[in-house]
């Protein structure tokens, strides 16, 4: 798979040789697709903006998020397109009015087929007017019927055919989703440069009976139902501390080599929160900026942020060198530590942190007081894209923190 990674590249940036004349795409908005499966296309939309002094730039939209993109090489009719923070980017070859190439995440082996197309100014092409309004809560069950079987709650937002919102689930929210109610035909997307979502059903006022896309590697279906009173279990309930084990302990190391831990002297008799994440997760990003901003605004000894990274990258250098990326562009200025590399999966992070009753999402953020006592697990993060419960969240962690500063 490598080679057939490295063979792409090769092939979308060898036009560019000999090529004495540097072109670039119009500059105005474009529509993108990736190609999905069962033959599905998730667009999104981005401007494409060259400065005067030749530097060039995108924005993609997803509803109210505005992500810029300021990664950009252009060589004869090659372009590449390189996302914050993510290690995904976009590779091909354009005219003025066309780009067409691959989205590629090297770690993970996948490639996801990439076109666009200048001026399309509608994210789905839609031909009818909606057979209903799905605006409001909807009590949503994915993959039912199997042992991969989780609850979500999908908040929506619904005028004419446009339609916004996101799916929460106990683990962290499907980000800022836009799109079309088409007849009795419902289709949301979103694209931050790490994951691709899909979501395609068909609607009654009712129920929403459809299937969720990631990429070209993953569907499942969901079933939603309305019920304005639904609500998900408490993120605080889903991860413990096992019988047996009197504290939360680990010992990774930074980027330095130095293995750090919490009975190091910076974090003795502080207010330590421990964030168990990923570089490659767009919810960790949110709750990254979230904690940056927060010890901006409450600057105090007594409290301390350290991370503990579970790297999908092959190699231990290139795991560091996302954890590094991720630092230099959004400026982290807390620890993050190396916890395990090669793979992000959860069963194998458990075994790295075995007092937990497991890992079942990234991030999850340990709250530990003064003595060293873990007082709260809060599992999974409601990003900006949940709203009312982003709003609420945040209310609720600086109250808890702020007491435990108190003691």
């Amino acid at each position: 798979m490598k080679n057939r990674i490295v063979a792409v590249i090769v092939t979308l940036l060898v036009t560019a040789c000999g090529s004495k004349e540097t072109k670039s795409p119009n500059t105005g908005i474009w529509r993108a697709e990736l190609a999905v499966m069962d033959d599905q296309v998730l667009p999104f939309n981005f401007k494409f903006e060259k400065s005067d002094t030749g530097d060039y730039t995108m924005e993609i939209y997803n509803a109210e998020e505005v992500i810029l993109v300021d990664e950009i090489t252009i060589e004869g009719d090659s372009i590449k397109i390189r996302t914050p923070v993510f290690e995904g980017y976009m590779a091909g070859t354009f005219t003025g009015e066309t780009m067409n190439g691959q989205f590629i995440k090297e770690s993970l082996d996948r490639i996801v087929p990439f076109s666009a197309y200048y001026n399309e100014v509608e994210r789905f092409d839609k031909t009818a007017a909606p057979n209903t309004d799905i605006s409001g809560v909807w009590e949503t069950d994915f993959s039912i019927g199997t042992e991969d079987h989780y609850k979500g709650k999908g908040i929506f937002s619904q005028k004419g055919n446009l339609v916004t919102g996101t799916f929460r689930t106990t683990t962290g929210d499907y980000r800022y989703l836009e799109g079309i109610a088409d007849g009795d035909s419902l289709k949301l997307s979103a694209f931050d440069g790490a994951h691709a979502f899909l979501f395609a059903a068909k609607m009654t006022d009712s129920s929403l009976q459809g299937t969720f896309y990631s990429g070209n590697h993953f569907k499942e279906p969901f079933l939603a139902k309305r019920n304005k009173d639904f609500e998900l279990v408490s993120a605080d309930s889903l991860t413990f501390i096992k019988e047996g084990y009197e504290r939360f302990t680990f010992k990774f190391p930074n980027s330095e080599g130095t293995q750090i831990s919490l009975d190091d002297a910076s974090y003795k008799n502080k207010v330590v929160l421990v964030q168990i994440m990923g570089t490659w997760c767009p919810n960790c990003l949110d709750e990254t900026k979230f904690y940056l901003d927060y010890m901006k605004h409450h600057t105090t000894e007594d409290l301390e942020v350290v991370a503990l990274a579970f790297e999908y990258a092959k190699t231990k250098e290139g795991a560091f060198k996302s954890i590094q990326r991720m630092r230099d562009r959004i400026g982290v200025d807390y620890p993050i530590l190396l916890a395990q590399y090669g793979t992000s999966d959860k069963e194998k992070a458990q075994e790295k942190l075995p007092m937990l009753n497991h890992v079942l999402s990234y991030p999850t953020t340990i709250f530990i007081d003064k003595k060293g006592a873990v007082r709260k697990i809060h599992t999974g993060f409601n990003g900006p894209a949940t709203g009312e419960k982003h709003t609420a969240f945040k209310k609720e962690f600086d109250t808890f923190v702020q007491l435990l500063l108190a003691e």
